[in-house]
């Protein structure tokens, strides 16, 4: 057997105890037994906390590495080009339906391999290149159905370049060389279903706030002061974000949250949940002025259709033209 299948095989199978456990426990707490008596999917509880918690402990392991944050601030890694690429991966996911966990891994393995390698910036080629690979690779992943590595570039409108499979799958494998294969990755989509049933015990929110908190983090992909969060945190602020936002539920602070689980931090959550508010606050600002600006457009044109029509009526109508018989008759 190569070497590099032996190491997926062994580095891939201690953590796919904990994700398997992990999905147990969220199972448990989603299916439920509709029963009203404040505690969430009680016979496993203790055990599904466990295997979160070990998946806490873990996942800096699925993590870029510490200064990439700070060498997006600088530019020495174009942020701009990382926005493209963030946009681009959401769109793609989008049009294809392919689930928000798809999206979210795309960008954990740009960033982690961004962390690690510097790309050619010129022309923007690479950096394109990177994002088709890392989507390529998380649908494969999570994605039952996965369209063609051309068809995965031809969504109309967003792509510059169109890469030939045989360059994709180049790309792919260095791409898994530098992850060390580790695709499995920790995301806040492992720990959302537990939070949000520690919020919603009595399960009659569940899905609501699972649906909300996964709008707030893919939207927070696109903000780079979020890669300062890991992974437990945003998904806790997220869960918190979405319960504010729901009259029937009880408001949460990160002071109750840091109790739903062991490795949470209350500065941690408390810190990304302020960055969720200015992201959510901004998006409606930003929908509110389009709205205005479109509502306004509309106006004008009315107005000018209003003016033409006004003058058109006014003035006198044109001179028949008179029909003229061919010469010669």
């Amino acid at each position: 057997m190569p070497d590099d299948a032996a190491y997926l095989l062994c580095a891939e199978d201690a953590a796919a105890a904990f994700f398997g456990a992990a999905a147990a426990g969220s199972s448990a707490c989603t299916a439920g037994t509709g029963a009203d008596d404040g505690s969430c999917c009680s016979a496993g509880e203790e055990e599904s906390a466990a295997s979160i918690a070990e998946l806490i402990g873990g996942e800096a392991d699925y993590s870029p590495r510490p200064d990439y944050p700070d060498r997006l601030r600088s530019r020495s890694i174009d942020p701009a080009a990382r926005a493209e690429s963030v946009a681009w991966i959401l769109k793609v996911q989008e049009y294809y339906g392919f689930l928000p966990l798809t999206a979210y891994l795309a960008v954990n393995y740009m960033d982690r391999f961004l962390s690690l390698h510097r790309l050619p910036q010129e022309d923007g080629w690479a950096m394109e290149l990177l994002a088709v690979t890392c989507l390529s690779l998380a649908a494969k992943m999570e994605e039952t159905l996965v369209p063609s590595l051309l068809d995965l570039q031809a969504v109309e409108g967003i792509s510059r370049y169109v890469f030939e499979p045989g360059t994709v799958g180049r790309m792919e494998l260095l791409v898994l060389t530098a992850l060390n294969w580790r695709l499995r990755s920790v995301t806040p989509f492992t720990f959302i279903d537990f939070f949000a049933c520690k919020v919603d015990p009595g399960e009659r929110h569940t899905r609501c706030l699972i649906a909300r908190a996964t709008q707030v983090i893919l939207a927070a992909m696109h903000d780079i002061e979020f890669l300062d969060h890991c992974p437990s945190s945003m998904a806790a602020a997220a869960v918190l974000r979405a319960t504010g936002e729901t009259p029937s539920l009880e408001s949460v602070g990160p002071e109750a949250a840091v109790r739903w689980c062991i490795g949470l931090a209350e500065d941690a959550i408390s810190s990304c949940y302020r960055l969720m508010q200015q992201l959510v606050i901004g998006n409606v600002r930003t929908r509110a002025a389009s709205t205005t600006a479109a509502s306004a457009a509309n106006l004008c044109c009315s107005d000018e259709v209003l003016s033409s029509h006004s003058s058109s009526s006014s003035s006198p109508p044109p001179a028949k033209r008179r029909k003229r018989s061919p010469p010669g008759i």
